[in-house]
């Protein structure tokens, strides 16, 4: 199972947003970029949104048994679910996470702030008070929680202003296994 970092949104006039789209939007995105890459399996933002916490975001049916890697093929988690233990998401910031294009978004200028949202608990669950209404806003007065990558953690339980632009990841949710055994 991949974990990868949305390409930053632009905005239809040029220049990049303040601002992602709602998660079913975030969702189309990872999709998108995903297949413009080459990819041929599903991916999801890594966002707790209004219908699903993100614990369950991945099938249940590859929680236990697939790692997580990034691009490379380097180790993240063991399996999804080791995430979601109450520790934040713990992960070495030795293996970096890429963008759909190969960028590093621990060391790429493209990422200004290095924090991700996820509107969730340090177990997965939605957070409905942060999660910036539901991704549908990005008002100062509006909160979300996030976490610094250089905590080292993915579920860190910091609090910022819906108004800031920060990094949405993308999980694989369907791993489909090469039939040719490449």
């Amino acid at each position: 199972i991949c974990l990868h970092s949305i390409i930053n949104f632009k905005k239809k006039n040029g220049g990049f947003s303040s601002f992602f789209p709602p998660a079913a939007s975030a969702d189309f995105q990872c999709f998108q970029q995903a297949q413009l890459a080459g990819l041929t399996s599903t991916y999801r933002a890594f966002l707790s949104s209004h219908l699903q916490d993100l614990a369950t975001v991945v099938r249940k049916t590859d929680r236990y048994h697939l790692p997580i890697v990034n691009l490379k093929g380097e180790i993240l988690f063991n399996n999804w679910e080791s995430i979601f233990n109450g520790n934040g998401g713990q992960f070495n910031v030795h293996v970096p996470i890429y963008s759909f294009d190969g960028r590093n978004v621990m060391t790429d200028p493209s990422w200004p702030q290095k924090v991700i949202w996820h509107g969730s608990t340090a177990n997965g669950i939605r957070l409905v008070s942060n999660y910036c209404e539901a991704w549908h806003t990005a008002d100062m007065g509006a909160m979300g929680q996030a976490s610094p990558l250089k905590t080292g953690k993915l579920l860190d339980q910091k609090v910022y202003s819906c108004s800031n632009q920060f990094i949405v990841l993308c999980i694989e949710n369907s791993f489909v296994s090469d039939p040719q055994g490449k």
